[in-house]
C-alpha cells in the first residue's frame, strides 16, 4: 500500500474529529445559552413571585388597617351612650343594704335596684316586683335572673352560697365580689378589678356594677378571653340599656360570633363537636380545655400545661393564663408561635399592655418581616397565595397545613 494509501484513513479520521469537536462546541454554546435563559427564567420567576407576595403583603396591610378602624368605631358609637352615674359604696351604703337585707325579698329586690345590675324594662315597679320573684325563689340553680350573671356556675364554683339566705346575686353584691368571687364564667372578678383598680378602689362597686355602669362603655373587658371592642365590630348595634357581654351570651355566641382574636369559635366548633347549644367560649371553659381542644390554631391547650407544669399543678385554664399573664412573662400559647421572637421582631411598636398573640393576630402580623425564625411572611405569601385568600395571618395558615 503506498503512503498516501496509507494518510487517506488518518486523514478521515481527522476530519471526523473536527466535526465532532465542532459539534460539541455547539452544543456547548447552546447548553450555555438555554441555561442562562433557564437562569433568567428562574430570576423573572423569583422576581414576579416577589412582587406578587409584596403586592398581597400590602394589600393585607391595608386591610388589617381597615379592620383596626373598624373596631375603634364600633367602639366609638358604643360610646355614644354615655356612662351611667358611678355611686360610691361606702360605709354608709354598705350598712343600708344589711338594713335592707333584713327586709326579706323586698329587701333584696332594693340592693339589686340599687346596684343597677337588673337588665329589665326599665320601669320600676314593674321591675322591682321581679327583683322581688327572683330573691323569693332563694338559691336555686334553675333560676336565671335577668343579668350577667350565672347563677348555676355560681352555686357550684361557691357551694357555701346555697346556705346563704340571700339570693345568689344579692350575695355577689354583699359580699361575693370583695371575696373575688366571680359572677360568671366569662367574668373574671380578680382580674376585672386588677384592670380597673383605682375606680373600683375609690367607690367600692363590684367589678359587675362597674362595669355595667362605665366599663364597658369605656372598653373594659370583663374576662381575658373577652375584648369589647373586637365584639362589638362585628356585634349588630346594640339595644339601649345592652352590654357586649350580655348580647354574647344571649344572642352573639349562638351566632359563632367571636368574643377575642385567639378564640375561633369555627376551629373550635369542629373539634368539639357537639356544643349542647352553649355558645363555643362557654363551652370551651366549662369543659374544652381540660379535654386539650385548641381554641385557635396558634394555642394549644394540652401543649402549654406540658411545657409550664405550674399552671397545670394550679388547674389554670391555659388560654386565659396566657392573655393575662404568660404573653407577658414571653411563654409561647403553642410550639407554632414563639412570643419572645414576635416582641423582639416587633420591638417598641408593640403596644405596652397588649398581649403579643393578640397584636399578631390584630395586624401586626403585617408588621414584621419574620414572625417566628425562619418564617418570612413576604415569602411565605408569595408561594402561598391562597394565604391571602383565608382571610387568616399566615401563620395561621401555616399551622392549618400542619394539621391543626
Amino acid at each position: 500500500m503506498t503512503p498516501a494509501a496509507e494518510a487517506a484513513p488518518d486523514l478521515a479520521m481527522l476530519e471526523k474529529a473536527r466535526t465532532v469537536a465542532t459539534r460539541m462546541r455547539a452544543l456547548k454554546r447552546d447548553f450555555a445559552g438555554a441555561h442562562r435563559l433557564a437562569h433568567d427564567a428562574q430570576v423573572r420567576e423569583a422576581l414576579a413571585r416577589n412582587e406578587l407576595g409584596l403586592a398581597l403583603h400590602a394589600a393585607l396591610t391595608a386591610q388589617a388597617d381597615v379592620q383596626a378602624k373598624l373596631r375603634r368605631q364600633a367602639l366609638a358609637a358604643f360610646q355614644t351612650r354615655g356612662e351611667a352615674p358611678l355611686r360610691r359604696r361606702n360605709r354608709i351604703s354598705r350598712r343600708i343594704d344589711r338594713m335592707l337585707m333584713r327586709l326579706g325579698s323586698l329587701g333584696q329586690a332594693l340592693v339589686i335596684a340599687r346596684s343597677g345590675v337588673w337588665r329589665g324594662s326599665g320601669q320600676a315597679a314593674h321591675d322591682l316586683r321581679h327583683m322581688a320573684a327572683y330573691a323569693r325563689r332563694g338559691a336555686r340553680a334553675d333560676v336565671t335572673p335577668l343579668a350577667p350573671f350565672d347563677q348555676a356556675w355560681y352555686l357550684a364554683a361557691h357551694p357555701d352560697v346555697a346556705s346563704a339566705r340571700q339570693a345568689p346575686l344579692v350575695h355577689y353584691l354583699a359580699v361575693g365580689h370583695a371575696e373575688g368571687r366571680s359572677p360568671s364564667p366569662l367574668f373574671d372578678e380578680a382580674w376585672y378589678r386588677q384592670q380597673n383598680a383605682s375606680d373600683i378602689a375609690a367607690t367600692g362597686l363590684s367589678g359587675l356594677e362597674h362595669y355595667l355602669r362605665v366599663g364597658a362603655v369605656r372598653g373594659a373587658s370583663p374576662h381575658p378571653l373577652f375584648d369589647v371592642g373586637y365584639y362589638l365590630a362585628q356585634a349588630p348595634v346594640l339595644a339601649a340599656g345592652d352590654d357586649p357581654l350580655s348580647h354574647y351570651l344571649r344572642e352573639g355566641g349562638h351566632l359563632w360570633l367571636s368574643p377575642h382574636p385567639a378564640f375561633d369559635p369555627d376551629f373550635y366548633g369542629t373539634r368539639a363537636g357537639d356544643l349542647s347549644g352553649r355558645p363555643a367560649l362557654l363551652h370551651y371553659l366549662d369543659e374544652g380545655w381540660r379535654r386539650g381542644l385548641s381554641p385557635h390554631p396558634l394555642v394549644d391547650p394540652a401543649w402549654y400545661r406540658q411545657q409550664y407544669p405550674e399552671v397545670a399543678e394550679a388547674d389554670i385554664e391555659p388560654l386565659t393564663h396566657f392573655l393575662a399573664f404568660g404573653g407577658f412573662e414571653g411563654r409561647d400559647p403553642s410550639p407554632w408561635f414563639s412570643t419572645a421572637h414576635y416582641r423582639d421582631a416587633r420591638g417598641e411598636a408593640l403596644p405596652p399592655g397588649v398581649n403579643p398573640l393578640t397584636d399578631y393576630l390584630l395586624g401586626g402580623a403585617w408588621a414584621v418581616a419574620e414572625a417566628r425564625p425562619g418564617f418570612p411572611t413576604v415569602a411565605y405569601l408569595a408561594a402561598r397565595p391562597d394565604a391571602a385568600r383565608s382571610g387568616v395571618t399566615p401563620l395561621e395558615h401555616w399551622a392549618r397545613r400542619q394539621g391543626r
